[in-house]
């Protein structure tokens, strides 16, 4: 839709209200015991105003900065993945009537989820899941249920963390489809405003809800200048000309070996990732026979029984089993969904424990493959942005 327009940013607790008054439970980027999670909004106080984030691999800090933002923090642990696609879900549950089982199926949310300050790369992230649960051939009706309902108000990036690398695979930092609304948040010359853009009629009709102006052409610079700042300062690249090729054809290239004495199988990249969705299922009965329950949680490809077959598991080792990873996000999601299961968010960098680097081991596994060929095509993708 495409309509530019400025909110104060004395104005942000208007936009909390109108969803609220729509119905919708509002969720966002808030501080819990020191960390920074996805929680429920009352208030746009509750937003971590003043805060922003280090992000180096194995590094997370939150610092206190100057600027009062109310969105300087970068994304966290946590994405979207765990309200629209949980941890842990109650599929049905069966009780005993004398001869026969009865079947409950949990109702629909209570409320719809309004998420306020998606960035560009869980975006991309949701486009991944929409393609796989809700436009795939196995349709997922809990996470059509969820996702159908929910308002998205993005936020556009206008700094990088170390471990960033959106860019160069044109998932960010700027938000240019899968918004209701989206905001730019600036902080200028003693101004601090958001520009936005109206992405559906829903989000018009919020907006109706909220005082706004239509932007002036300068306003509408300066956020520019903002995002365009944040995408140049990435230090991160992943060229992906030819990626998928390459891995299938180095199954046993000497590097695998190199990262799997580093690697501790521990899943946080995959638990972290907002495309990763492996899952399991456990079916259990009570004790007295009479209840029975089927549940799917989260399961990582890092463990063990990920591959157990016929008794045994396919993938007993650390190797094969980052190996499998690695080529499954960047190859392997091709061939099934037609699209890269990597958003450049940088999470599975900054979150695993010994600062495993997705993008330095794709161009290691290239160094291994041909000395001459990775550093230089890296340095010239980079140079293009």
């Amino acid at each position: 839709m495409n309509q530019t327009f400025l909110i104060e940013s004395s104005h942000l607790q208007q936009l909390l209200e109108a969803l609220q008054r729509r119905g919708y439970a509002v969720l966002g980027p808030t501080l819990a015991q020191g960390d920074l999670v996805w929680g429920e909004l009352h208030s746009s106080a509750e937003l971590p105003v003043g805060w922003g984030t280090r992000e180096e691999p194995g590094f997370f800090h939150l610092v206190k900065e100057k600027s009062q933002g109310y969105f300087g923090c970068r994304p966290g642990q946590h994405s979207l993945k765990q309200f629209l696609f949980s941890p842990d879900t109650l599929l049905w549950r069966a009780r005993r009537e004398g001869g026969n089982w009865r079947l409950e199926v949990p109702a629909a949310s209570e409320a719809p989820y309004a998420f306020l300050g998606v960035r560009a790369c869980d975006l991309a992230a949701l486009e991944v899941h929409d393609r796989v649960f809700s436009r795939g051939r196995y349709l997922d009706p809990l996470y059509q249920e969820r996702r159908n309902r929910a308002f998205i108000v993005a936020v556009n990036c206008t700094s990088s963390g170390g471990a960033c690398f959106c860019a160069s695979l044109g998932t960010g930092p700027r938000a240019t489809s899968g918004f209701d609304l989206a905001l730019t948040e600036v902080l200028e010359e003693g101004r601090h405003f958001f520009l936005g853009e109206v992405g559906t009629k829903q989000g018009a009709e919020i907006l109706g809800g909220v005082t706004h102006r239509q932007a002036t052409a300068t306003e509408i610079a300066a956020a520019e200048r903002l995002v365009a700042g944040a995408a140049r300062n990435q230090t991160r690249v992943l060229a992906t000309g030819g990626l998928k090729e390459f891995l299938y054809d180095n199954f046993e290239n000497p590097h695998w070996d190199r990262v799997a004495e580093r690697c501790l199988t521990c899943g946080n990249c995959a638990m972290s990732c907002p495309t990763c969705f492996c899952h399991d299922y456990l079916d259990s009965l009570d004790v007295t026979g009479q209840v029975a329950e089927r549940r799917r949680h989260w399961e990582v490809c890092f463990s063990v029984e990920h591959s157990y077959i016929h008794g045994g598991a396919i993938r007993p080792s650390p190797r094969s089993r980052y190996r499998q990873w690695l080529t499954h996000k960047l190859a392997a999601w091709q061939d099934q969904f037609g699209c890269l299961g990597c958003v450049g968010c940088g999470r599975c960098i900054t979150w695993c424990p010994v600062g495993i680097d997705l993008t330095q081991e794709v161009r290691s596994l290239m160094a291994a493959a041909s000395p001459a060929a990775p550093e230089s095509a890296g340095e010239k993708e980079h140079g293009d942005h």
